[in-house]
């Protein structure tokens, strides 16, 4: 795909996002559904970036224009927004830049199921939106935008639905939480407050600036809130991305604990023998491991969303149960709940698992590996282009097994290392894993200097 990334279609705004791409992109999109679905009403919502409102105003213009009605969400997690798309079994549209810079914005395209849309459909919608083939409507069939009001309350309470509020109250927990002044800061609150937590929160004002900290929540990122865990005897920190649809976690030592780990135990109590779990190329040993141990089959993805529920969706019409899914980066789907990305679902089932013992207990079980993440920015297509030479070039040097899923990644006996562009920003991405520390520098090494050196030449 050309305009849809490994998660839907991000950029900087007014720069390479624009209001009148945004237009485009919306009108592309309400025509696919009108075509193929037969559907003429649709939600649209956003975070809290200081450009959403425009850009979602530019989305709403667009389907008017190709006869949607719009049920305007305003500010709500993207999980909100699908369960309310599911809910009406209408479409939606959310505008999101998710982890990126503030700087950044991004729409994704939600189907009537609430579900993200589909690679297929994806490219349908992008052969419309380069093509400019726009079904306008005439001038009395336009579509009228309304305001939904207490869409915020219903999703929390659909939360509140699908936990095990007793187990997660009966544990007396004391919860940090993190939103990060994205759209979790709207809802995760009160959700956390309503399960029996007591909750304490850091960088919970909505603010597009994102002046606390960067709206991807990574190590490097979550400082104070590993410190406010340590100092205040929390039970376990919770750090969501800008749009909540992912969560990471901090234990009650103050200690990061990796998100690959947290998906590995989660996927523990959901796996059994003949089950499916579907993540990404850079998924960890700790899930094969799992896997391995339970008798379940894993199957590997490009990186994204779209890609994992596309393939979700594939083994389900086979047959197959897949109870969990998703990357090491926070974003986990329970298809048994919705098929999509709920940082607040996720953290309420990692709560789920404080009942019984402590949250650097369970990380620990999960704690033989060490990951390494790099990243190259790239002013141009041609420095892109050529580290993309460079990794295949390493790729071809070596004698590890490689696998081209999604960028490359080479397998050794003692460890990975995969390199890829990213699919959402201006970046070449590096990842390794190794039980030992100095061994995972080093594969991590491998590519990033010579993708560096690459970068670096006339």
């Amino acid at each position: 795909m050309k305009v849809f990334g490994s998660s839907g279609v991000r950029g900087v705004v007014n720069e390479t996002l624009t209001p009148e791409y945004a237009l485009q992109v919306a009108m592309a999109a309400g025509t696919v559904w009108r075509t193929d679905v037969g559907v003429s009403r649709v939600a649209v919502a956003h975070d809290t970036r200081t450009s959403g409102g425009m850009i979602a105003d530019a989305a709403r213009s667009g389907l008017a224009s190709v006869g949607f009605d719009v049920d305007y969400l305003g500010t709500i997690p993207t999980p909100g927004a699908q369960a309310y798309a599911d809910e009406q079994s209408i479409p939606a549209l959310m505008v999101t830049a998710s982890h990126n810079p503030p700087q950044h914005n991004g729409i994704k395209l939600i189907g009537p199921n609430g579900i993200e849309l589909a690679v297929d459909d994806l490219e349908q919608v992008e052969q419309r939106l380069l093509g400019e083939r726009f079904e306008r409507s005439e001038w009395d069939a336009i579509g009228q935008t309304r305001t939904i009001d207490g869409v915020r309350r219903a999703y929390i309470d659909q939360l509140l639905e699908a936990v095990d509020r007793g187990r997660i109250a009966d544990a007396d927990l004391t919860v940090a939480l993190d939103p990060g002044h994205g759209a979790g800061a709207v809802t995760s609150p009160q959700f956390f407050r309503e399960l029996g937590c007591h909750v304490l929160t850091i960088n919970a004002q909505p603010d597009g600036h994102f002046p606390g900290r960067k709206p991807e929540p990574v190590a490097d990122n979550l400082g104070d809130l590993q410190r406010l865990v340590e100092t205040s005897d929390a039970d376990l920190g919770i750090a969501h991305d800008g749009d909540a649809d992912r969560a990471i976690f901090v234990d009650e030592t103050g200690s990061f604990i990796e998100g690959d780990a947290a998906l590995a135990a989660l996927a523990r109590e959901e796996l059994r023998a003949g089950d499916g779990v579907v993540s990404a190329v850079s998924s960890s040993q700790r899930l094969v491991d799992v896997a391995d141990e339970v008798g379940a089959e894993l199957h590997l993805t490009q990186i994204g969303s779209s890609h994992i529920i596309t393939k979700v969706q594939e083994l389900q019409k086979a047959g197959t149960r897949v109870p969990i899914a998703g990357e090491g980066n926070g974003g986990i789907i329970f298809p048994g709940y919705r098929t999509i990305r709920d940082g607040a679902y996720t953290a309420a089932r990692f709560c789920e698992l404080l009942a019984d013992r402590r949250a650097s207990e369970i990380a620990a079980d999960y704690g033989a590996y060490y990951n390494v993440r790099k990243n190259v920015s790239y002013a141009d297509e041609g420095e892109r282009s050529a580290m993309i030479d460079a990794i295949e070039s390493v790729a071809h040097e070596t004698d590890a097994e490689v696998r081209t899923i999604d960028g490359h990644r080479l397998e050794f006996d003692d460890g990975w290392v995969l390199a890829r562009p990213s699919g959402t920003e201006p970046l070449v991405r590096v990842y390794a894993e190794a039980r030992d520390r100095d061994r995972a520098e080093q594969l991590a090494s491998l590519m990033y200097d010579a993708i560096t050196d690459a970068a670096a030449k006339p």
